[in-house]
């Protein structure tokens, strides 16, 4: 018997029982659905960490100051230890710093009309724009000079334009922070950040603004480095260390602030990724092994069935190959269409679970692959005994058989 009747007789026998068939493929039409869900969802956690690092900035090094209570470090924006001297400092000895920015924040009140919110306001220097990857939606960014006389303008990010102004134009409009006169000169456009450093939730003014007129300190929430690019990075993080602890040191030698690049920030975002998928991914695999005995047990309960079938045709001439070949076919068929049904359901699933869950919904071809190909290898493993329990039937025991 060649390959071709072997598969045709098999879809003869799944078209005939239907029913069992369907329920026979649903363990590997969930495993199948699974492994692409869970592994989609994995990705879209991690492009989404990724889209949201780069929405704070690129190539970054963010330097805070802490303090030690019995040598325990805290950070704190009133530890007293980094200032805009620190900021020269580094301009001076870190050549693959390609920007610095000394940042102040504070929580204030906004207001616009009858319109008041509470927000984030950011003090920076004109260079916080390329540190922190501002791009804007309309208007201008603060100038150096406007730093220096320490004028009242301000940019707002997206999130806090549209609760303020609900899309109307801004530019030129004056909000009150802190119960002080501010001018829009400027509105930044949408990035999708989130939590306490969400820069569309933002409002960025001059750092001597933000140190003279809102806060009247000398001391900075910390400072922002971009460096040359992304490969130097360690260096410049390294260099911006060394930098600061020969004049930021405690007087027990602590040092007084702390330093970490965005590197770090990716690739702890990329091992709890890949941790989580693999998890997942592992989950959703037990699923396709469970799917696996039911149809071993399913082929088992078919060939007890068709024991007379089996001994008819051995009668006649059939060999053990040719018997063996279509109970496995019959079982990979099986499960090549369950993993068909599966992807179907799995992509519906990643665009369902991602959109209830807010991540990208993202479809990933090697998950899609991985999974039909092991939906396969199922069918081949736990049909392999069923099929060849059906090729050892002696014809005469066969026939006998009620």
């Amino acid at each position: 018997m060649s390959v071709t009747e072997s598969l045709r007789t098999a879809l003869g026998a799944i078209a005939t029982n239907r029913l069992r068939s369907v329920l026979t493929m649903l363990g590997v039409i969930i495993g199948v659905g699974s492994v692409i869900t869970m592994i989609g969802i994995a990705e879209g956690s991690k492009r989404q960490a990724m889209e949201q690092l780069d929405a704070l900035g690129r190539n970054l090094i963010l330097v805070f100051p802490q303090r030690s209570f019995g040598g325990v470090a805290q950070a704190s924006d009133e530890a007293q230890s980094l200032r805009q001297s620190d900021v020269e400092l580094i301009r001076r000895a870190v050549p693959t710093a390609a920007n610095v920015s000394g940042e102040v924040r504070l929580r204030a009140q906004v207001k616009y009309g009858n319109r008041n919110e509470r927000t984030m306001v950011t003090g920076g220097e004109p260079e916080i724009q390329y540190i922190r990857n501002i791009k804007l939606k309309e208007g201008r960014f603060f100038t150096a000079a406007e730093n220096e006389a320490a004028d009242k303008v301000c940019v707002l990010g997206y999130d806090i334009y549209d609760r303020l102004f609900e899309g109307g134009s801004a530019l030129g409009a004056t909000i009150r922070l802190n119960n002080q006169d501010f001018q829009v000169i400027g509105v930044a456009a949408f990035k999708g950040g989130q939590g306490f450093m969400n820069p569309d939730d933002a409002v960025f003014v001059p750092i001597r603004t933000s140190l003279g007129r809102l806060q009247r300190r000398d001391t900075l929430s910390g400072i922002a480095v971009r460096a040359v690019d992304s490969s130097t990075m360690a260096y410049t993080l390294q260099q911006v260390q060394s930098t600061l602890a020969r004049v930021r040191r405690s007087a027990s030698g602590e040092e007084l602030f702390r330093a970490f690049n965005q590197g770090e920030l990716i690739e702890t975002a990329e091992g709890q990724a890949r941790v989580f998928g693999l998890l997942l991914a592992g989950i959703a695999g037990v699923s396709l092994v469970v799917g696996g005995i039911g149809i071993m047990n399913i082929m088992l309960v078919s060939v007890k069935e068709r024991t007379r079938e089996v001994g008819l045709r051995k009668a006649v001439g059939a060999t053990q190959d040719a018997i063996l070949s279509q109970f496995l076919l019959e079982s990979i068929v099986l499960c090549l269409l369950g993993g068909l049904i599966g992807i179907a359901v799995g992509v519906g699933g990643v665009k369902l679970i991602a959109g209830f869950i807010g991540v990208p919904p993202v479809v990933v071809a090697s998950g899609v692959v991985l999974a039909f190909g092991f939906a396969a290898l199922v069918g081949i493993v736990f049909g392999l005994y069923p099929a060849y329990l059906a090729s050892k039937l002696q014809p005469i025991e066969a026939l006998r058989e009620e």
